[in-house]
Order: structure tokens, then sequence, then C-alpha cells
């Protein structure tokens, strides 16, 4: 059994582990609130975006004139996978569930005789793929200097997700985030972003479009990839905060349970101590 000084420097160490954790808990509930608005706030922006590119889509179709955004290249044989993590850790399960739908996603791929890139954003992400997929690894962003995520931090991502596919080096680009649903929810998602892959939700108007539809997707598209990766982004942000928010209440949380339970131990090493002394003196008097 640990003596009264160990369980007492114990009870000290825990207290000040809850002082740390509570802070990083405040830390990232300040956070979470910016990066909850900036994400909600681009969602509108970027829906009405993919509603627009989908109706010049509908008209364009696939053909020879279409972009090659938007029809692809005529191959589907490399895949670049972009994986988008955190540069911190203590978030708890939001990196690793980001990584294992990249996993899955390159093992299926793997499995039809694909080959895989990977692309990582976030020295978490490659920091687990780097044991299994590092011979895949093709380049790297790190975000750990930027304080506020901007358009242009994704303008950097698509320029080189695009100039991977002008110059042949993939045929197919993929996206994995966190989708921010709540504090305690986070949906790891798969985003296909080249070639541009738009479904219709429901009857769409008709318009005119000046210069033809095909000019205007030419401009459109590379936009709308980084518009797409500025959102995943954003929702990546907001997942990471509520996810160590979460965790760090949790941790704080098993401190105060620690505490309590290191606390119990004490108390009654303390009193057994007390009693085996007075036992002592008890039949020391007695002897006498």
């Amino acid at each position: 059994m640990p003596s009264l000084k160990d369980l007492k420097n114990k009870i000290a160490s825990v207290k000040n582990t809850r002082k740390i954790t509570k802070a990083m808990q405040m830390v990232s509930a300040a956070k979470l609130r910016r990066a909850q608005e900036a994400a909600e706030a681009a969602r509108p922006f970027a829906e009405r975006m993919t509603a627009v590119m989908t109706a010049l889509a509908a008209g364009v179709g696939t053909g020879e004139g279409a972009p090659k955004l938007l029809a692809g290249n005529g191959k589907d044989q490399v895949h670049l996978l972009v994986v988008m993590t955190s540069e911190r850790g203590l978030c708890g399960g939001f990196n690793s569930s980001i990584v294992k739908l990249a996993r899955v996603r390159a093992n299926e791929l793997v499995a039809q005789g694909k080959t895989v890139k990977i692309m990582t954003v976030g020295k978490k992400g490659r920091e687990q793929l780097r044991r299994d997929w590092g011979h895949a690894f093709v380049g790297h962003t790190d975000m750990s200097e930027v304080k506020r995520i901007g358009y242009s931090n994704a303008q950097g991502i698509a320029r080189e997700a695009r100039a991977a596919f002008e110059n042949g080096e993939a045929d197919v680009v993929t996206i994995f985030y966190n989708r921010f649903q709540s504090v305690i929810s986070q949906i790891p998602t798969m985003q296909q972003v080249i070639p541009a892959k738009f479904e219709a939700t429901g009857a769409t108007a008709l318009y005119d479009y000046e210069p033809s539809e095909e000019a205007i997707l030419a401009d459109l598209l590379p936009r709308g990839v980084a518009t797409q990766i500025f959102t995943a982004l954003l929702e990546n942000g907001a997942s990471e905060q509520g996810a160590r928010m979460s965790a760090m209440d949790n941790a704080t949380r098993n401190a105060g349970d620690m505490i309590t339970k290191y606390t119990t131990i004490y108390n009654r090493s303390r009193q057994a101590a007390i009693t085996k002394e007075l036992i002592e003196i008890i039949s020391g008097a007695e002897a006498l």
C-alpha cells in the first residue's frame, strides 16, 4: 500500500491535472462558438453554389465539351485521398474516426486494383497513417500556424489537388473530414470533389446562361472545388473543438472521481495509522 505522503502527492497531481483539463474545456468552448458560427454560416453559400453547378452540369452533361473537372479524364485508376485532421490531440476520437474512414476506403480501392495516393492536412492524421500508408504520401499541408481558417487555406489545398488531376497524377480526388452535428456528435464524411459529383435534390428553375454553360462551368468548377474544401475545413474546425470540449469535460469528471477515490484511501490509511499508534500507546501504558 502506498504511504500517506505518496497518496498526498497523487491527490495534488490529479488536482493540477483537473485544473488543466478544466481550462482546456473552457478554451475549447469559447473557440467552438466561433467555429460553429463560421461552419453554419458557410453552409448556405456552399449549398447554393452546389445547386447552381448542379443545374449547369445537368445542361452540359459529360460529353466532349464538358470541362474535365466535371467529366473526368476518362480513367478511374489513381485515387488521391485528401485526409483532413487536426494539428493537436486531446480531442477524443475526432482524428481516429477520419483516419478509420480513409483507411477503409484505401483498402477497398487497393482490393479493386486501384492506385492510392494520400495528401494529409494536419499532423495527427499523418502520424496515424504513416505506418501503413507512408509509401502513398504525396503531399502535406501544415495548419499549425493558422489561427483562423480562411478561404486562402482552402485555395492552396484545392490548387494542389487540381494540379495532380490536370498533370495526370490522379484521376479521382476525395476528401475526408468530420461534419459537425453537435458537441457530442461529429459525422465522418467522404466526399468526391474531382471529378465533381452533383445530385439533383428536386425541381430546379430554368435559366438562360450567358456566356455558355460550358464557359461558366469552366470558371465555377475550380471555385467549387475550393468552396467544398473550405466548407470541409470549417466543419472540421467546429468538430475538433466540440470533440476536444467533450473529451476535456470527461477528463475533468474522471479527475474528480480519482481525487475522491484517493482522498478516501488517504483518510482510511491515516485513520488506520492513528489507531495503530493509539493501540501501541495504550499497550505500553498497560505494560507499565
